[in-house]
């Protein structure tokens, strides 16, 4: 035990040891260049990947089936490697510490079938000029090769490379708010820090990082700060399944998580930028998509909703499509909307509904009488006992049929689903009396017994009783697409982004 400890203990040493003057490692400036003893706790783990459009053009996955001699990976051993051996000597088959191979570049040279029926994985290091392999723990190289595992500890210089190609010195925006700092000019230390989302940022350095994540890119803010992210763009020889690339704690490091080209979305001007980040509420109701249970639906959202504006992605025809991150349940939302008062080319009376003006007023909306009890009612589509006449319409929309009695009283009828019909009655203070759902159809009657019910709720003690003949004073409702079961809800009011 105490001989593994030692051996630990030097393997450690050996990886905090100076870094070799070599570009593919890369630091955030200010980091002083100074040996410090690594703490314990140091060489997390490091995550991520994925694609969009560029990266299937640009970073294509290598399967170990795929691998062709000549490609060039480095040697990067996370904490748990230090107690292993991955290579070992071609000359003399002795297993060599994976700290005495930190940063080392190992060249493929294909596979070979070896006669005890065990498998060698064949590299050159360049470094050295000396031979190593890598034993597959069993099977055969065909039964192997398909999987995830691939040979442990080394980066994909593929990836590298490509990205210091396409990367560095352009402009990218920031998505996500972590990054980090280096802390350790020999090691690899680093702080956590926290920066503004959709930052203007430029590219200056692009070098290696981890196994999983080989791609760290340093970037450069308009103060002159620098910080980094580790980022996976093929997945070649990741080590990880997409399930575990997945997981939240490794979504920021997937490139187009952590980083977003500005030459598409500089079509955002500075001026709609300025809403990223910011807090609004609807001033109107409006149908916006969201997804939930793997699905996309419109839902109809209530006024004094309050969100944060997490994203801005232009569209065709001057439409944008936020991305809405519900302030209370923190549910993400969609909705397209335009900026311009007149958006060319349309008719602004059909269109007004999308005008982000005409929506939206700035702040979270909670300067208002409504009680929080009726706030909840609104916002889950329920008519409640106290609610006025604007916090019935916030809720539930306008009426189907409005009806007024010669006593003052208002019943307002809502046609719902499956032939039944909510009667709203109102008393003379034009507040919430009784809601009640029956089987029935608008435009006849109310039943003889909610008639009866309504008269006396509204009658006053030593009165006679007065003409109810109900008669209409509201114009005809305007008919709307169904769709999705939400009444006037369109799958074109919000555009969910890819992932």
């Amino acid at each position: 035990m105490k001989r593994m400890v030692l051996l630990a203990g030097l393997a450690f040493a050996l990886l905090t040891a100076t870094a070799q003057d070599s570009p593919y490692i890369v630091k955030t400036k200010g980091v002083k260049k100074t040996v410090k003893k690594a703490k314990e706790d140091a060489a997390a783990l490091e995550d991520e990947n994925e694609a969009t459009d560029f990266m299937g053009r640009n970073f294509r996955f290598y399967s170990m089936c795929d691998w062709k001699e000549g490609m060039r990976f480095m040697v990067i051993p996370e904490k748990y490697d230090l107690l292993v051996t991955t290579f070992r000597d071609a000359t003399n088959d002795k297993g060599v510490n994976n700290g005495m191979l930190r940063h080392k570049i190992m060249i493929y040279k294909g596979h070979e079938d070896m006669p005890n029926g065990r498998v060698h994985i064949n590299f050159l290091c360049e470094d050295e000029n000396r031979d190593y392999y890598y034993e597959l723990p069993n099977g055969t190289f065909d039964e192997y090769c398909y999987g995830k595992m691939g040979v442990p500890t080394l980066a994909y210089l593929g990836d590298v490379d490509k990205a210091r190609e396409l990367l560095v010195g352009k402009t990218l925006l920031t998505r996500t708010q972590n990054f980090r700092v280096d802390t350790e000019y020999d090691g690899d230390g680093y702080r956590d820090v926290t920066i503004d989302k959709n930052k203007v940022v430029e590219v200056r350095a692009i070098g290696v990082g981890t196994r999983s994540f080989p791609v760290k890119i340093v970037v450069e803010d308009e103060n002159g700060e620098q910080f980094y992210q580790n980022v996976a763009m093929s997945k070649t020889n990741c080590g990880m399944r997409d399930d575990e690339l997945a997981l939240d704690d490794n979504e920021r490091f997937l490139f187009k998580n952590s980083f977003e080209f500005t030459d598409d979305n500089m079509a955002v001007s500075a001026d709609v930028r300025d809403y990223l980040n910011a807090t609004v509420h609807t001033k109107v109701a409006t149908s916006m998509s969201s997804k939930g249970s793997g699905k996309v639906r419109d839902i109809r959202v209530p006024r004094f909703t309050g969100f944060v504006i997490d994203e801005i992605k232009p569209m065709k025809n001057n439409y944008f499509t936020l991305t809405l991150r519900e302030t209370e349940s923190r549910r993400i939302y969609y909705k397209d909307v335009y900026f311009n008062q007149v958006n060319e080319g349309e008719d602004s009376a059909t269109v007004k509904e999308d005008f982000f003006g005409y929506l939206f007023a700035m702040g979270e909306g909670e300067a208002r009488s409504t009680s929080k009890e009726t706030r909840a009612a609104i916002r889950e589509g329920r008519v409640i006992r106290g609610m006025t006449k604007d916090e019935v319409e916030m809720a539930v929309g306008e009426a189907s049929r409005k009806i007024e009695s010669d006593d003052h009283l208002h019943v307002w009828l809502y046609a719902r689903s499956n032939g039944v019909v909510l009667d709203v009655i109102f008393n003379e203070q034009g507040t919430v009396m009784e809601a009640k759902a029956r089987l029935g159809d608008v435009n006849e009657d109310l039943p003889a017994a909610q008639k009866k019910k309504t008269i006396k709720k509204g009658a006053k003690k030593n009165t006679t009783p007065v003409d109810t003949t109900p008669k209409e004073t509201t114009k005809k409702k305007v008919q709307k697409k169904n769709v999705g079961g939400i009444w006037g809800g369109t799958m074109e009011t919000g555009s969910p982004i890819e992932e």
